[in-house]
């Protein structure tokens, strides 16, 4: 398995081996041995699925609040999207930064995010699904977010200007100055 560090220090891409022949590939999209060999062992207890028909759709920023944070482990298992997560780790030394990641059914490669990192995509081609492995449960008590264009976090989204599609939940999230203090603290997460 490759494994690519991102300058966040606990966002990592991974991407399983791939054994391709004339009909294609094979590759073991997940195997707890390998991953936990390559540095992520975690129990994950849920696998979430989401289809995005249009280009452009933007889902996130979301994260679930204590005692019910999710580490996810995201893949695109057809299409393309751009990946994004952001520390929202009060006293982090990276507080508000951000990693963007292409990933695609193409290349194979998957993003982990841990938990006290909010998490967020946009797709990049038509009838895009995206895989993710969680390691909590979801509590509707704990789901919470943030705006996906905050100014103060900057993403530059691949968009040519507002999302194609977006919920109206995700249009009313509040930025990261507003949730303060976050719900996750950079040493209880180490």
């Amino acid at each position: 398995m490759k494994v690519t560090s991102t300058r966040l220090a606990e966002i990592k891409i991974y991407q399983p081996r791939r054994f391709g022949d004339s009909r294609g590939y094979f590759t073991e999209w997940y195997n707890a041995r390998d991953f936990a060999a390559a540095g992520l062992d975690c129990t994950f207890v849920q696998d979430n699925l989401s289809l995005s028909a249009t280009p452009g759709t933007l889902r996130g920023l979301h994260f679930q609040k204590p005692p019910h944070a999710q580490g996810k482990l995201v893949g695109v298992l057809r299409g393309a999207i751009f990946d994004v997560a952001v520390d929202i780790r009060r006293n982090s030394p990276t507080y508000g930064q951000h990693v963007g990641v292409e990933l695609s059914a193409e290349l194979g490669n998957q993003l982990y995010v841990p938990p006290g990192f909010a998490h967020g995509f946009c797709t990049l081609e038509p009838d895009t699904l995206v895989a993710y492995k969680v390691t909590d449960f979801y509590d509707l008590a704990s789901d919470a977010g943030i705006a996906w264009d905050d100014p103060d976090i900057a993403i530059a989204w691949p968009l040519p200007g507002a999302p194609s599609q977006i919920s109206d939940r995700d249009r009313r999230l509040p930025r990261l100055a507003e949730i303060a203090p976050s719900p996750f603290c950079y040493e209880e997460a180490r």
